[in-house]
């Protein structure tokens, strides 16, 4: 196995107390060869880059993914820790919550469902995929030697098909269920800091922001421009009879203000809106209540967004805690962009759906572990100099302002291979030898590939 550097051992060894001696062993090789290796992220890939290709008990490095007894909602819970230390250390922890197709076929693959295909998809096209369906939970953060805001993810769960909870006996959890819990379950993670969770419309449910209310979480979603907005409900007078008022008047929609001439507009600059810099738009804001019969009714600061230059379509958000400032609201919101850039990088460089267990332990293991390594290689990377983040991205023909994560992911590749060669060529106490150094060539060719 592969030589880590001190600098990156201990981010490394914060995972060892969840598991056992032996296992941990194997979990090491899996974690490090999975950085290393380009193309496919088998269990057999890994084996051959770290150098156990002739090893007879193979089977153990299987295992650590079908049988091994750890709990990645415990390893999840560590690499939160980590991000936070790393990257927010005070002030508000922005989240964001999003979902994903891992296109999977096979008859052994229990929670595989059909889907929409997101990508493929259009408003007038639908396209249908085989896959698994995922729900990740991700840290929003500036990160400050690539100079901007980067998705890290942290906690993935695995939302199975309605027809495969059905044929197992198993109550079917939508994502709405699945995101609640995860959400609340980083609540009971960070007791006493302030949690803002960002989500796109499938979120913008009213069961859904309640639960987040109550649970200490504030929750930013886009918001129907016709939904139905309300006055808060009227103090009750003494001796009334019957159920409390849950709202008062009814207000006018964000269609009607948005076509309204008396509507005042505030002009605020918002950056890095979705990967373009800054950005002049036009803001309306107020609070209000948003209700619908039967559901509980929401306190809300609704944000009406148009473009001064009629590039966009105008856009409604709300904001579930209404003392928020309607600015940060929407620099907060168009944070989001980045998961999705996080998921084609993961694609990409990782070896997302390239995977082949047929388990399902290790199917719901995998693919998690796979996106949680975008943060871990982030971390590791925050371990090395400014320098050694540069050298990779430079070229004569492509100069880079900011390093991406490819360039993080072959300079970490670059550190540990570094490190092996000098552990291989060691200095003996009776003569001296040239400390050995990859050639360029090399270096690119097993840093860069994808």
């Amino acid at each position: 196995m592969p030589h880590l550097p001190a600098r990156f051992a201990g981010i490394i060894q914060s995972f060892a107390p969840l598991f056992v001696r032996r296992s941990w062993r194997h979990a090491q090789a899996l974690l490090i060869g999975a950085i290393l290796c380009p193309g496919r992220r088998t269990v057999a890939s890994v084996l051959r880059i770290t150098g156990r290709a002739r090893d007879r008990h193979f089977v153990n490095t299987h295992r650590v993914l079908s049988r091994a007894a750890w709990s990645p909602r415990s390893a999840a819970r560590t690499l939160l820790r980590l991000l936070v230390e790393a990257f927010v250390p005070h002030g508000p922890v922005v989240l964001a919550l999003h979902d994903t197709i891992e296109r999977r076929w096979g008859r052994r693959i229990q929670a595989r469902g059909i889907y929409r295909d997101p990508v493929r998809s259009s408003g007038a096209h639908f396209v249908k995929t085989s896959g698994l369906r995922w729900m990740s939970l991700m840290l929003l953060t500036p990160i400050p030697w690539a100079g901007r805001v980067w998705a890290l993810p942290f906690l993935t769960a695995l939302v199975p098909s309605e027809r495969a909870c059905l044929k197992r006996g198993h109550r079917h959890k939508t994502l709405l269920d699945v995101g609640r819990q995860m959400a609340l379950q980083v609540r009971r993670w960070l007791p006493g800091r302030d949690l803002v969770l960002v989500g796109d419309s499938a979120f913008s449910a009213l069961l859904f922001l309640d639960a987040l209310r109550r649970g200490g979480v504030t929750a930013i979603t886009r918001l129907r421009l016709d939904a139905a907005l309300y006055d808060p409900a009227p103090p009750r007078l003494p001796g009334t009879i019957g159920r409390p008022r849950k709202k008062g008047v009814r207000r006018p929609t964000l269609s009607k203000i948005l076509t309204d001439p008396g509507t005042i507009w505030q002009q605020v600059s918002v950056p890095g809106w979705y990967g373009m810099g800054e950005r002049r738009i036009e803001i309306a804001t107020a609070t209000a209540v948003w209700h619908h019969s039967g559901l509980p009714a929401v306190p809300i600061r609704w944000v009406l967004i148009r473009d001064p230059e009629n590039r966009f379509e105008p856009q409604g958000l709300l904001c579930t805690d209404t003392a928020r400032d309607p600015t940060q609201i929407v620099t907060w919101f168009v944070r989001r962009w980045q998961v999705e850039v996080t998921f084609q990088e993961a694609r990409a460089h990782l070896g997302v759906e390239t995977q082949r267990q047929w388990s399902d332990k290790a199917i719901a293991r995998t693919t998690p572990c796979l996106l949680a390594l975008f943060s871990i290689v982030t971390l590791l990377a925050t371990r090395l100099s400014a320098r050694e983040r540069r050298q990779i991205a430079v070229t004569a023909w492509y100069p880079k302002s900011q390093p991406t994560f490819s360039d993080a992911l072959a300079a970490v590749r670059r550190t540990i291979w570094r490190e092996e060669a000098s552990s291989m060529s060691g200095r003996r106490r009776d003569r001296r030898k040239r400390r050995f150094r990859l050639p360029p060539a090399w270096a690119y060719a097993l840093c860069q590939a994808a």
